[in-house]
């Protein structure tokens, strides 16, 4: 079970440490409504090409990301975000360490 992290003040980039040829990821919200969840790829790590039902919000918070969305790549820095769609295939690289928050919300509207 998460540990509850409500009405605490806390540091997103220091939630998550880097481990050396892993991905890392914690939950900070996890509802049925949708999920808020930290995670740090070491470099050379990433996620395969998925699909997801609903639409991801994913906001690098240390680093920099290649997240590819039905094969188009975009290159993402430190403090910045994208959205990739419900239904679209998505892939994610780091060649150097990433932080991301990734926020899906489980609604269809």
């Amino acid at each position: 079970m998460p540990q509850d992290l409500t009405s605490r003040v806390m540091n997103l980039e220091t939630m998550i440490e880097y481990q050396e040829g892993s991905v890392v990821s914690r939950t900070v919200i996890g509802k049925k409504s949708g999920t808020v969840t930290l995670f740090a790829f070491a470099a050379g790590q990433g996620l395969s090409e998925h699909t997801a039902p609903y639409d991801a919000l994913a906001y690098i918070l240390d680093g920099s990301a290649e997240i590819r969305i039905s094969g188009k790549p975009f290159q993402l820095e430190k403090g910045e975000m994208i959205i990739m769609p419900a239904n679209q295939p998505h892939a994610l690289s780091a060649a150097r360490p990433f932080k991301m928050l990734l926020v899906m919300i489980k609604s269809q509207e």
